[in-house]
């Protein structure tokens, strides 16, 4: 990807930000997790959950272009964002452990499947390795953005969440299709799954921030 970035014209850029995108996008994750779990009522939540992502990626991509990124790199804001993130991680993966035998969970009163938008921003804040991403891969194409003005601006922006959208979309709706087919015992079963990824990155994220903590101390 870095010899596309180096390469001149749009193009060779366009298929590097889709590339370096899908780097993120594809990940398996706590977004992942609730976009299933949300598919599993509405076949458009991954919609609402990518709107809601992309809702605090403007401000983090008008931060870049201010060039406040090192900000993330910094120990104490790495710590905070790690404890912070993993307790709203532990909050939504224990809700859905809780309310996955409900008699009827299209009637869950989680914050999964009442708004996939709000659990787009939630878990978008909470996320250690989205502002990972942002201050190393994304920053590299914002720069490289620059170099063909407001066009390159508008080729990163339009690339990058169509790939979220897509992706995000196309998850929701393969759950939802699935729940169709198979029944509430599939849906239960999502929604036991993704409520344990959602804890295990809890302790990833905590883990790594009490480390960090450690090292500062």
């Amino acid at each position: 990807m870095q010899e596309l970035l180096q390469e001149p014209g749009l193009f060779p850029f366009l298929l590097a930000v889709v590339g370096i995108s899908l780097s993120g996008v594809l990940m398996p994750g706590p977004i992942t997790a609730v976009t299933v779990a949300g598919g599993s009522k509405d076949p458009h939540a991954g919609f609402f959950v990518a709107l809601g992502h992309m809702v605090i990626e403007v401000p983090v991509i008008a931060l870049i272009f201010l060039g406040v990124r090192a900000l993330f790199k910094i120990a104490s804001v790495q710590v905070g964002i790690g404890l912070i993130g993993g307790l709203v991680l532990f909050w939504m993966g224990l809700g859905m452990l809780r309310d996955f035998d409900k008699a009827d969970i299209t009637e869950d009163k989680g914050p999964y499947s009442q708004s996939p938008f709000l659990s787009g921003i939630m878990l978008s804040v909470g996320n250690p390795y989205f502002l990972v991403w942002w201050a190393s891969l994304g920053a590299l194409l914002v720069d490289k953005s620059l170099y063909f003005g407001l066009a390159g601006v508008l080729v990163l922006l339009l690339a990058h969440w169509s790939c979220d959208f897509v992706w995000l979309h196309f998850l929701s709706f393969i759950s939802f299709q699935g729940k169709r087919f198979f029944g509430k015992k599939l849906q239960q079963g999502v929604f036991i799954v993704c409520g344990h990824v959602l804890i295990f990155f809890t302790g990833y994220f905590g883990s790594l921030a009490l480390l960090t903590l450690a090292d500062l101390v």
